[in-house]
């Protein structure tokens, strides 16, 4: 009689299955994996997603214009980014994916200009 390393209860099924369930794999790796630290890929996808989603929150209508320090405190940090994009200005804005930043300057205070990606930045 086999049991499940995670609860202890009777396995049913295969000879090679070490796990009553999926819940109990998952909840075995989840414990097993808690202390580690994590891998450099990991926290930078971490990183690239969150920037993303703060992006993606703060810029509703296409193009927004916020105060850096307010982003900087949601999380956001301008050093991970997955592509760039510069304009007929010069001006190269970063890009989380779809959503992309500019750090400008109004009225002595920095701010970021946010854009979503458009068909026409492709050329």
């Amino acid at each position: 009689m086999r049991k499940c390393i995670e609860c202890s209860d009777i396995i049913e099924g295969r000879i090679d299955k070490i796990f009553c369930s999926p819940y109990c794999k998952s909840s075995y790796h989840h414990k097993k994996n808690r202390g580690k630290k994590q891998s450099f890929y990991i926290a930078i996808d971490k990183q690239l997603k969150l920037n993303r989603q703060l992006l993606s929150h703060f810029n509703k209508a296409g193009k927004a214009v916020i105060r850096k320090n307010e982003l900087l405190k949601a999380g956001f940090n301008p050093k991970y980014f997955t592509h760039y994009w510069k304009n007929n200005k010069r001006e190269v804005y970063l890009f989380c994916y779809e959503f992309g930043f500019l750090e400008t300057q109004e009225q002595g205070k920095a701010k970021y200009v946010l854009v979503q990606w458009q068909n026409y930045m492709e050329n």
